[in-house]
Order: structure tokens, then sequence, then C-alpha cells
């Protein structure tokens, strides 16, 4: 059997009345916020229990939707500067709708408030976080790939300045030995002369074959020459001394 229609008059009951405040209020509640989100409409809801308990929705501010209320109910908006405010109002309330819903997306990816989700929006969920890690995990890869070609592109260069540097070194080395060749090859007189202690040049040794130059004949006028020491001591007068150069003393001319 299908529901009955209910009478509306107030209920008698205490429990009954305050059991159904509770679950209207809710819905009503429901009702407003989505009205507000699929229709893009300002929307503040005001409910006074019969305790005197106060309960409110609003979509972006309460106290700015009773503003505008005043405005539109008591001055015409006849004026462009209103008309602006207006426009500006709405558009700061669709701003507020956007960034309360890219919150809640937020939460749900970061695992919180997960509790009002159903089953199908948990799993369009965990399909996005496998997309996302998908995508992650390609990047990652990419990046590392991209490292790695550059160290080896660091490696092809520190090969090549490798090789020049053998090559120059090399060289080098053939130069030098090139060098001490040349030195070795060349006449070195000066060593003996420096090891003989003659100087810085060579010393030039008569050889045996060079002609020997015989003295010149010295003329001697009033002394007898004598050519021999020993011959000349047997001979010579006992009275006479020679002098240093070669005199007989008190010879006179």
């Amino acid at each position: 059997m299908g529901r009955g229609r209910v009478e509306l008059k107030r209920i008698e009951n205490k429990i009954n009345r305050q059991v159904t405040f509770s679950k209207r209020r809710n819905g009503l509640l429901k009702k407003a916020y989505e009205l507000s989100v699929l229709c893009d409409a300002e929307v503040a809801l005001i409910i006074f229990s019969s305790r005197g308990k106060l309960y409110e929705f609003s979509s972006s501010s309460t106290t700015q939707t009773l503003e505008r209320y005043q405005r539109c109910s008591f001055n015409p908006l006849d004026n462009s500067a209103e008309r602006e405010t207006q426009s500006w109002f709405q558009e700061v309330s669709k701003l507020k709708a956007k960034y309360d819903s890219l919150q809640r997306t937020q939460r749900h990816l970061l695992g919180e408030d997960l509790g009002p989700l159903s089953l199908k929006e948990l799993q369009n969920l965990e399909k996005q976080l496998e997309g996302a890690l998908v995508q992650a995990r390609q990047r990652k890869t990419q990046i590392m790939m991209e490292q790695m070609e550059e160290l080896r592109r660091k490696e092809r260069q520190l090969g090549d300045m490798n090789k020049q540097l053998k090559v120059r070194v090399s060289l080098e080395l053939s130069t030098m030995e090139a060098e001490g060749q040349s030195l070795k090859s060349l006449p070195c007189s000066w060593n003996g002369g420096a090891s003989a202690g003659t100087g810085s040049y060579p010393l030039q040794l008569p050889s045996s074959n060079q002609v020997e130059i015989e003295p010149e004949p010295i003329l001697e006028i009033g002394y007898q020459h004598y050519n021999n020491i020993g011959e000349a001591g047997s001979s010579a007068p006992r009275n006479m001394s020679v002098d240093h150069n070669n005199f007989f003393q008190g010879w006179t001319l």
C-alpha cells in the first residue's frame, strides 16, 4: 500500500513533533543547499524551533543576503551602482561555492571526509587516484631518463677531454725527448774543461807531431856560457860568483 496523505496540522504528541521537526529541518536544509549549487542561486534559510533555537543556512552570507533583501524590498533597483553591486555579489557567491567544492574534492583525494560518499563516488575517486598515480610514475620515469642521458653526455665529454689530455701529454713527452737527443748530439767540450779546472774554455794540449821550436841563440858578450851546470861548476873560477842576472861580478866594459 502507498503512503497516505498526511493531514497538515499541529502534531499534538511532543515526541513525534520533535522527531518530525528534526527530519524535515534536515531535509529543508539539504534542499536549500542543492538549490544553491544546482541553480547557482543565493539562498538564505532561517529556522527557529519551538524552544527558540536558531538553525540557518546561507550560500554566501546570511547578513549579506538580508541586506540585499532589504535593498530589493524597500529600494527600487534603478541605480547602476546597485546593479553592479548585485552582480558582484553573485560573482562572489559563485566563486565561494566553487572554492568550497574544490576544498571538498581535495579532502576526498587526501582520504578525508569519505563517509558521506556513495559507492559510485568512491569508485570514481579510486579511478582518479589511479590515473594520477600513473601520470606521476610516467613523469618520474621521464625525469630519470633525462638525468641518465645528461650523465651519459657528461661522461662522453669527460672521455673526450681525457683523450685530448693524453694526446697533449704524449706530444709534450715526444718534444722533450727530441730536445734531449739534440742536446746529447751537440759537442760538450766545456764539460772537460770545467772538470780540469781551467775555466769554460777547453785546454788544448800540443800533439806529439807538432814541430818543436828551438830557442833563438842569445848573444852573450864578456862571459862564457855554460850549458850544463855540472860542467860549469868544475871549470869556472872559484872566486867568481854568478849573479841572478847571469853576469860575473867585477866585469866591466
